[in-house]
């Protein structure tokens, strides 16, 4: 990994600075209510804090998640592109990378970082609608889920939709925060998360299966599934 992208700090404040002009004329997206510049801001800046890696342990999970060069990914509800990036240097330009979120400034936040890696890449960039990713029909090997999965509505719905973008042996992995004492003080309230259970529970019925679970992670709960085959 390139960890000189990263932590370049005039680099970021600079984004920052761009996502605030951005986040002034954005239109709110549907069923999603409107940030102000200064809220953009904190949030930005909440999701790229370098303490996080303490608990998110990013170089872990893109190993755990077997990634190699000419794969395809979805990192779905890319915010300010913390995996984007990494992901990006997995696959290599030989691969493909969608960033998708439903924000405008967000996803503009995350194309800046790509492209100041200054390396090459091959990745599109998303603005979804809340209800579909607008990802292509059989276009990734892999969907990445982090902390955005208890934001989603009638989820089993959307990830039974969703299965058309997985290529064949594609598979689904999602990172969410525990709902209980285990991930700590997050600073938001945890009555919207969704627990480990229910997240099987849901992805059971969109129609998938759980194949693998890691437990390396502190906060959060960080499970595998595939499409279950059709009887």
């Amino acid at each position: 990994m390139n960890s000189v992208c990263f932590t370049r700090r005039g680099f970021l404040a600079g984004l920052l600075a761009a996502a605030c002009l951005l986040a002034s004329g954005a239109l709110a997206q549907e069923g999603h209510q409107h940030r102000q510049p200064r809220d953009i801001k904190d949030y930005l800046e909440h999701l790229e804090r370098p303490e996080r890696d303490a608990y998110q342990k990013p170089a872990q999970v893109v190993e755990a998640l077997g990634l190699k060069p000419g794969m395809a990914v979805a990192d779905l509800g890319s915010g300010s592109g913390y995996f984007t990036r990494r992901f990006v240097e997995a696959v290599t330009e030989t691969g493909k990378l969608y960033a998708v979120d439903v924000e405008p400034e967000m996803l503009e936040y995350a194309k800046q970082s790509v492209e100041h890696m200054h390396v090459a890449f091959n990745a599109e960039f998303i603005l979804a609608r809340p209800d579909n990713p607008k990802l292509p029909v059989e276009s990734v090997d892999l969907i990445f889920v982090c902390n955005t999965f208890h934001h989603l509505e009638d989820r089993v719905v959307y990830f039974a939709n969703l299965k058309s973008a997985l290529k064949p042996g594609g598979r689904i992995a999602i990172v969410d925060f525990y709902h209980d004492e285990r991930s700590g003080d997050l600073g938001f309230p945890k009555r919207h998360l969704v627990p480990r259970e229910t997240t099987i529970e849901e992805m059971t019925k969109a129609g998938y299966r759980l194949i693998k679970e890691h437990s390396f992670l502190p906060k959060q709960y960080f499970l595998e599934f595939v499409p279950t085959a059709a009887p």
